[in-house]
Formats: C-alpha cells, sequence, structure tokens
C-alpha cells in the first residue's frame, strides 16, 4: 500500500542524523531532552496503573540505569527485559519515548518491565552492549522474586538497535546456558549489519532512516567491518537458529531494515522456531513513537501489548 499520508509532514519535519559529533555525551544529554520534547506532541499521555523504581546495576566494566516497572496488581507477573533503540550510539531509558512504552507495556500487559541504559558507541562498541544486557538479563532473574516476577513467564524486546539486541541476547542466552527466554518481540529489528537485505537499497531514501544513517551508525558500532559477520552482531547470520525462543517479528513496509524481520522470520521457521511475521503496511521505522497523531501507531501498540498478554497466559 502507499506511505501512510499523516507521515508525509512528520517525514518533513524529521532531522538528519548529524554528520559530526564532537562532544557524544554532551549530544546524548540534548538528544534526550529533545526526544522527550517531542513525545509530549506527538505520542499519547502515559497510563497510569504502574509504579517505576530506577537503579544502576554493575555491569562487566561499569555501571548501567536500569528502570523497573511494576503494574499495580499482585504478583509475581510476567516479566519483560527491554532493550531501547538508538543506532546503538544514542537513545536512553530516560526519555518520555521509553517512559511511555513501558508504562504502556506494563499496564496493558501486565507484566514487570526493567528498561535497560546499555552503554553506547562509540564510547563502547561492540559488544558492549550486548554484554550490558546480557549483565542485566542474569541480574533480574537473579533478583527475579523480589521483583515480583514469574520466570515461567518471562520475554525479551526491543525496537531498532535495541531488537537487533534483543535477538543477540537469545543467541547469547542459548550459546551460554543462561535464563530462559519464552518470547522474543523485535520490533522494526536490524538483523543483518552487512546490509544484504533489498530493502535496505529500496527504501534507504526518503522515508526517514536512510541507508547513509546506517552506514554512519555501524561505522561508529563496529570496529571492524568484519565483525558485521559475527552473528552477536548480525543475528541473521548465525548459523543455526534452533532452540531459541518464540518470535514475534513487525516490520514497517518503507523501512531499510524491513526485510531483516522478513528474512529472520523464515530463517527461524526453518530452524523449527515458532515465529509470527508482521508487516505494517504504509508505516516507517518511526511509527511505533506517534501514538497519539497515528491510527497505525496506535493499533501497533495494540499488536504489541495482545502478543505479550498472550504469551503470559497460563
Amino acid at each position: 500500500m502507499p506511505l501512510d499520508p499523516i507521515l508525509e509532514p512528520v517525514l518533513a519535519g524529521l532531522p538528519p542524523f548529524p554528520d559530526h559529533i564532537e562532544d557524544w555525551d554532551r549530544w546524548r544529554k540534548e538528544e534526550t531532552v529533545n526526544a522527550s520534547a517531542v513525545a509530549a506532541q506527538v505520542a499519547e499521555p502515559a497510563p497510569e496503573g504502574a509504579t517505576k523504581q530506577e537503579l544502576t546495576i554493575a555491569v562487566d566494566g561499569g555501571r548501567v540505569d536500569v528502570h523497573i516497572y511494576t503494574p499495580d496488581k499482585p504478583g509475581p507477573l510476567p516479566g519483560h527485559l527491554y532493550l531501547h533503540g538508538g543506532g546503538w550510539v544514542a537513545g536512553s531509558i530516560h526519555n518520555a519515548f521509553i517512559d511511555i512504552q513501558m508504562r504502556e507495556r506494563a499496564v496493558g500487559a501486565g507484566c514487570v518491565v526493567v528498561a535497560v541504559d546499555y552503554r553506547k558507541a562509540p564510547d563502547h562498541p561492540f559488544p558492549t552492549g550486548l554484554n550490558d544486557s546480557y549483565s542485566a538479563l542474569l541480574w533480574t532473574v537473579g533478583n527475579a522474586e523480589q521483583l515480583g516476577i514469574d520466570l515461567a513467564r518471562f520475554s525479551v524486546g526491543g525496537g531498532s538497535a535495541g531488537a537487533n539486541l534483543a535477538a543477540a541476547l537469545c543467541l547469547k542466552a542459548r550459546d551460554e546456558n543462561g535464563p530462559a527466554i519464552g518470547l522474543q518481540l523485535l520490533e522494526v529489528p536490524a538483523l543483518d549489519l552487512t546490509l544484504k537485505s533489498p530493502s535496505v537499497v529500496e527504501m534507504g531514501q526518503d522515508y526517514g532512516l536512510t541507508t547513509s544513517d546506517i552506514r554512519r551508525l555501524l561505522g561508529y558500532y563496529l570496529t571492524d567491518p568484519a565483525e558485521a559477520e559475527q552473528p552477536y552482531a548480525s543475528p541473521l547470520l548465525a548459523p543455526d537458529l534452533a532452540g531459541l525462543p518464540t518470535a514475534h517479528i513487525m516490520s514497517a513496509e518503507f523501512d531499510p531494515l524491513r526485510d531483516d524481520g522478513a528474512r529472520y522470520a523464515d530463517r527461524l521457521d526453518e530452524a523449527g522456531v515458532a515465529s509470527t511475521f508482521s508487516l505494517q503496511r504504509g508505516q516507517i521505522h518511526h511509527s511505533p513513537a506517534l501514538t497519539a497523531v497515528l491510527p497505525a501507531a496506535r493499533a501497533w501498540r495494540a499488536e504489541t501489548l495482545s502478543v505479550l498478554t498472550a504469551f503470559h497466559q497460563p
């Protein structure tokens, strides 16, 4: 179908990714403030009915922030570990978009959500973000009783670069006999960092996220382009996907990363892993955040909550 007409003025107003960033810490702080201001205009307010706890946890070589959202209902409850997007260099659990989405997930799907502020490239390139996420997974599982989490109903999720990390996290947990994960919910995932998906070229201009943006971000994230071939960088290239959690993958039609999601669903099916793929027609990479102005974003949100709720049923 054609591009959703509501998105045309949105695309016209999206700022380009900067060609050069002198001070990454300062830029990230400004980006978080700006994102929160935009969220007030284009995202519906967060629902009531969840409490938020802010902690800092130890990871290998440092510490990271985690935010825990607990719905106002008796536990133990299903658990959901969430990894935000931002091209591995940006994004934060401290911006309003993520706070709204995590409250929506906690209240709407009745689960304890743990959002992780993994360290970012280029200061902390691959595989630091993945290792931080794995440390957060181990911490969450180790503190499940105190957090009120039922580990028999535990999922991971992420958007964009965060979906890349979530998929890699499932691979790492399988390979290292780590904690059991029942579901991976991947939204607009980047899964082949060699950029071999046809949509990288087909949708690489004019839709908010460009192919040149992706290449620039990968230059920050990977210290060597050859790292793109590694399964933990590109889960789609893993030689064996057997034994991974059930997956629900959501891609946008007008997104350079679109075909990564479809290809991954096919490979999971071939490996005997239950998976569903949902193409959000007429939508772009940024669509899920626009719930105040875009009916398709509200439908997208409803789908994620429906998938989580179905997984949570005994």
